[in-house]
Formats: C-alpha cells, sequence, structure tokens
C-alpha cells in the first residue's frame, strides 16, 4: 500500500506538542474496528505512516492522526494515532488536536461528541470557543506502586535505583518522583538521558505492564509553582513531551486516586516541562474503575499538501 502522491494534513498544537491530522484518506485503513485498523496501520507503517510524520516532511516529535469512518454510527469519526516509530493506542493531546481541528474546518459543532479509537469510544465536549476539548478517558489504573527499577551507574540517579508507579491511562507509564532531577527545560539534556536509562532498565528487567504489555512511556513528577505537579514525558520514539502528556495526566490520576490523594470530581492540574498545563478529573464507574477526565485547548498553524514522488 502506498500513499498517493498529494496528501493533505492540517497542523496543530496542543501545550506545544505537534498533532498532524490526515484528511480525505478516510477509507485507507482496512479493519472492522479501530484495533484492526491500527494494526493494518502498524503492518503498513513504512509506507503509510512514516512518510507522513518523519523527516523531510515533519519530525520526530510530530503525532499524526489518521480520521476514518466510524464503526459505531454512534460516533463522529474514528481515529488511529501514529508517532514517529509506529502507532499509538491512544493520545490525549492529539484528541484534543483533531477535535479543535475538525472545529476549525466548520465540521463539528460545539457539543459532546462521540470518538471511535483503537482503545475504545471516549466521549468528547468541544467548547464554545472551539479550541477547549474536554474529553472522558478509558478506564484507567494503577497497575502496580512502589516498584524498584535498578539504575546501577547512572551519574544522573545516585541512588543507583529508582522506585516509581506502573499506571495505564491509554498508555502504559512507568512515573517516577524520586528522581532528584530539577523538571526545567534548561535541564532536558540530562532529563532525556535519565528517561532513556530507566525505559531501557525497564526493558532489561522484564518489567511490565498487565498481560505483559510493555512500558513505553517514562514520566517524571515533581513539584510546581503554577500546577498541582509538573511532569517531563518521555515518548515511545525517544522524543519528550512537550504538553503535559493527556495519557500520562490520566495515568497520574489514576495513581493519585488509588492513593486517596485526589477525590473524584477534584481537580488536578498538571504543567509541562514547556510550562502548558491540563486539567483532569475523574469518576468511578459502576465497577469502580476510574474515568479520567482531561481538558486542554488546541490550535490549527498550518494547512499543508504533502507530495509524494512517483517514479
Amino acid at each position: 500500500m502506498m500513499l498517493p502522491a498529494r496528501v493533505r494534513v492540517l497542523d496543530s498544537h496542543t501545550g506545544g506538542e505537534p498533532t498532524r491530522m490526515v484528511i480525505g484518506l478516510e477509507d485507507v485503513l482496512v479493519g472492522d474496528t479501530m484495533a484492526a485498523r491500527r494494526m493494518y496501520l502498524r503492518e503498513h507503517f513504512a509506507t503509510l505512516g512514516a512518510p507522513i510524520v518523519n523527516e523531510p516532511r515533519g519530525n520526530d516529535i510530530i503525532v499524526g492522526a489518521w480520521m476514518c469512518q466510524p464503526v459505531d454510527p454512534s460516533c463522529f469519526a474514528g481515529v488511529v494515532f501514529f508517532n514517529n516509530v509506529g502507532v499509538l493506542q491512544m493520545c490525549g493531546h492529539a484528541t484534543i488536536g483533531a477535535v479543535a481541528t475538525l472545529a476549525w474546518q466548520g465540521r463539528l459543532p460545539p457539543g459532546v461528541h462521540r470518538l471511535e479509537t483503537p482503545v475504545g469510544i471516549i466521549e468528547v465536549q468541544l467548547h464554545d470557543n472551539g479550541e477547549t476539548v474536554s474529553f472522558e478517558n478509558v478506564v484507567s489504573e494503577r497497575y502496580q506502586s512502589g516498584v524498584r527499577v535498578e539504575v546501577p551507574g547512572s551519574a544522573l540517579l545516585k541512588n543507583g535505583f529508582v522506585t516509581g508507579d506502573i499506571a495505564y491511562g491509554g498508555n502504559w507509564f512507568y512515573l517516577v518522583d524520586d528522581h532528584g532531577l530539577d523538571l526545567e527545560l534548561s535541564n532536558v539534556d540530562q532529563l532525556m538521558e535519565a528517561t532513556l536509562t530507566i525505559k531501557a532498565a525497564l526493558r532489561e528487567q522484564g518489567i511490565m505492564g498487565r498481560d505483559g504489555a510493555e512500558i513505553d512511556h517514562v514520566e517524571m513528577v515533581g513539584p510546581s509553582q503554577h500546577a498541582d505537579a509538573k511532569n517531563f514525558v518521555l515518548c515511545p520514539g525517544n522524543a519528550y513531551d512537550r504538553s503535559p502528556c493527556g495519557t500520562g495526566t490520566c495515568a497520574k490520576v489514576a495513581c493519585l486516586a488509588a492513593a486517596g490523594k485526589l477525590e473524584a470530581g477534584e481537580t488536578f492540574r498538571q504543567e509541562s516541562i514547556t510550562g502548558s498545563c491540563f486539567e483532569a478529573t475523574y469518576r468511578i464507574d459502576d465497577a469502580g474503575a476510574v474515568l479520567p477526565r482531561l481538558t486542554g485547548s488546541a490550535e490549527v498553524i498550518a494547512e499543508t499538501t504533502l507530495l509524494f514522488e512517483r517514479g
């Protein structure tokens, strides 16, 4: 499967993190569910996904949102998320970006709508300003707490180990507080080195999420002068999240709820390494599970036609 010679995209940013929405190719991804369409994109990533987000037409921090026709008729659209190295299960900032982009196109009015994703159907609310979006994410959980990861020889993680929580918020995270590092933009090189070390150690030590799921995000959390917490998130493609990370914020909310540090309906504000913020609350569903609700804003910054040469 090859891309056509011209591909239309709309670029947005959510708290500094870019989203590239693919439009006009809604029927390209094959499958009876969004999860199956995600797998189709995974199998054809080299010819479909990578050319859209990677150089020379993109860069390693762009997250793609491939819009699809919904399978469930109650949904206004379906979407499959992908980054520079492959497909994602879910993406919070790109959900906000995609919904705000559809509003910019005049395709989605303010109100509550249903969006179909590979991890399930989520409810999104487009606010009246056309840029602020809230959505109720999938069930999130703290899977394990106080998980020790050995990092011997690390010049930055001086204890030789870190302890943190394994949590799910649409993607799998290892969240660590006891890193001893300053979460400042000027310190990005050290934060990248430390999180890459932890990510490698998780893999080497066989530390995984539920059912052997790979933990492909590392989230360092610390104090904030402007919010309840501040984070630095290493993403699967080894780039860092410029936003507070939507699924990472949901994973953090699940950890706080499990620890009894955040009540249902209480607002939690998380600041990113660049200073942008997301707000989150949660409710408990009938099965006793945590359902986070995330709010952030996005704006459209470019309308582009990508050109692909044909020999």
